[in-house]
């Protein structure tokens, strides 16, 4: 079977983080003869056609070098809401993705098309689609729905990907309902993307102390719940943040003005081969965000045999079970994620049967080999059910 991914985040070299759990799908499909071939936007030092990890990508120009910001960035969903330039660059953008889209499906002629986030991905695969009578599988991640949801003109859009595929996936089961409450009866299937299990595993030499977090660096990703909620701690913990930015200054600012700046360490963005050692060193992961579409570092951290407190909210609950690998708090209830992390920060034994407990539950959902079979089950529904 040949499938062609559309993308608008894939890994422009080995070990980027942009798009991974993207590149680890395919290349977990490609053990099982299902044959990927990857449409994304270009990026610099990129070229137009490249391989990564093995896995073949051709990248797309959409607008002059210094005004190709759209990608990569983390702030695609953000810019396309704010700004009008943005939104003009995005014509380019879609226009680009579709001609070569259209180039890559004559080169690989493949059996379906597999669109990650609906927009802009999907809706460039409904073209393709409609031009090359070939099935449509789309995939929703968090950030697309929360676009379909907060910008009024991106609704009937959203409505046109969804209707025009022949199957849709989600994350995580709050992503599900999320899009029943905007598309009902659409049935969609809840197929997470995995997880590097060769990559993220428990080192016991290691020894553990204090708070991580590991994310973006914007407010949904709420690092500055997770900074309240450590000046109002009993323990004096310590909490290594990995990642970066526009809140950057923002938070750091928070920091000094609570009292708690020196209890912090900023690591900045890291390649994910660094990842690891930050999980493995770290007593407990916390995870404070809101309506996350499923939180891959949740998983990452319970590989490692760290604990996971987080908030009850968006698709945390698929990865976090509440008492056995983690503990999950009412969004918004510092007190409770305070008391939390002192829990597991004074508790050993506790912190580590819950670790050990999160290894085998994340192996068991989140394995390559799982992802990889549900999707060819996916793709192989889809084949059958087009045009029917």
């Amino acid at each position: 079977m040949n499938v062609l991914f559309l993308s608008h985040a894939f890994p422009r070299y080995t070990g980027d983080p942009a798009g991974s759990f993207v590149l680890r799908l395919a290349k977990a499909l490609e053990k099982v003869d299902v044959k990927v071939h990857v449409v994304a936007p270009s990026s610099n030092g990129v070229d137009s056609t490249d391989e990564v990890d093995g896995i073949t990508v051709e990248r797309f120009r959409y607008a002059p070098r210094r005004y190709e910001k759209l990608a990569y960035t983390g702030n695609m969903a953000t810019e396309f809401q704010r700004s009008w330039s943005a939104k003009v660059t995005m014509l380019g953008f879609l226009g680009a993705d579709f001609a070569k889209s259209v180039m890559a499906r004559r080169r690989v002629t493949p059996d379906l098309i597999h669109a990650h986030w609906w927009f802009p991905g999907g809706l460039v695969g409904t073209w393709l689609g409609g031009l090359s009578h070939l099935p449509l599988v789309t995939t929703l991640h968090g950030t697309d729905v929360r676009l379909a949801k907060s910008v009024a003109v991106a609704r009937p859009l959203f409505r046109h990907v969804i209707t025009h595929s022949a199957k849709v996936t989600t994350v995580s089961h709050w992503l599900a309902g999320e899009l029943d409450g905007l598309v009902p009866n659409r049935s969609p299937v809840v197929a997470p993307m995995p997880v590097a299990t060769e990559l993220f595993e428990p080192d016991g030499t290691s020894p553990r102390d204090g708070i991580l977090f590991v994310g973006r660096l914007n407010a949904q990703k709420g690092l500055d719940q997770l900074i309240r909620a450590l000046a109002g701690m009993k323990t004096k913990a310590t909490l290594t943040v990995v990642g970066d930015g526009p809140a950057r200054e923002s938070l750091g600012a928070l920091a000094r003005e609570l009292g708690v700046a020196d209890r912090i360490r900023w690591q900045g963005q890291v390649k994910q081969g660094e990842l690891p050692k930050f999980y493995q060193r770290a007593r407990v992961l916390a995870v404070p965000s809101l309506d996350e579409g499923l939180g891959l570092v949740a998983v990452e951290a319970a590989l490692c045999e760290t604990p996971v407190v987080g908030f009850r909210s968006g698709g945390t609950p698929d990865v976090v079970r509440d008492g056995s690998t983690g503990t999950l708090v009412e969004p918004g209830n510092l007190t409770a994620l305070a008391a939390a992390l002192d829990d597991l920060l004074t508790n050993q034994p506790r912190a580590t049967s819950m670790g050990e407990s999160g290894r085998l539950y994340a192996l068991a959902n989140f394995a390559p080999e799982s992802a990889a079979q549900k999707y060819v089950s996916i793709y192989q529904q889809a084949i059958a059910g087009y045009g029917s």
